[in-house]
């Protein structure tokens, strides 16, 4: 059993086009090696997320979805915006555990969250617990990836674990996170241990992002 410890302790721009995204270096299809991707300054936004008037009249299907983009989800409609957040958190994969760690040197699970997210000029509560008041509480049939997943573990009666979707299987939900022991990693909420500790699900970005 995977044990966990309390993690510790903004308008994006949506990029549209995967040269426009390489050239801003926020984008690049996941590697082996692990490499920070993350920008220089922010801006504080208010949750939910809300995208530019520009991006609004954007619609869906002008979004790039390049044959050799790497989608970590079997549902095609996922925004070229979301593949971008997710193949951007799968380059911290494999990366350890750090309490309060944001780096490729070591980064504890909220710590994973926000760096992704602040990748893309989102800023995000250090917390897991803060985190979880962000945003949108979603049902979990309403669960779709780019969301987070909140869990209260080791017995603790509040939220102190986040994890961010990567993909949706029917009704399980496949989560990258940082754990104590094995660090950044994949995992399902088929998994007893985290079937058991689940608490809630958040969506921080608006509708028009998926």
């Amino acid at each position: 059993m995977i044990v966990l410890v309390g993690c510790k302790p903004t308008q994006s721009v949506i990029v549209t086009n995967k040269d426009e995204a390489v050239k801003k270096g926020i984008y690049s299809s996941p590697v082996a090696e692990k490499k920070s991707t993350v920008a220089k300054t922010t801006k504080t936004v208010k949750p939910i997320v809300e995208p530019s008037k520009k991006e609004k009249n954007t619609s869906k299907k002008s979004l790039l979805n390049e044959t050799d983009d790497t989608v970590y989800s079997d549902n095609n409609d996922v925004s070229y915006y979301i593949k971008q957040l997710i193949n951007n958190a799968m380059q911290y994969n494999g990366v350890r555990y750090r309490g309060g760690g944001t780096t490729t040197e070591g980064m504890d699970c909220s710590g994973l969250v926000t760096t992704v997210f602040k990748t893309y000029d989102i800023s995000l509560p250090r917390s897991s617990f803060d985190m979880a008041k962000v945003g949108k509480k979603l049902d979990r049939s309403d669960i779709q990836v780019g969301d987070l997943v909140f869990f209260k573990t080791n017995g603790r009666k509040v939220i102190n674990h986040v994890g961010l979707v990567t993909e949706i299987k029917g009704d399980e939900i496949i989560f990258i996170h940082s754990t104590t022991q094995r660090g950044v990693i994949l995992s399902s909420t088929k998994e007893p241990y985290y079937q058991r500790t689940f608490a809630q699900a958040n969506r921080v970005l608006s509708e028009d992002y998926f």
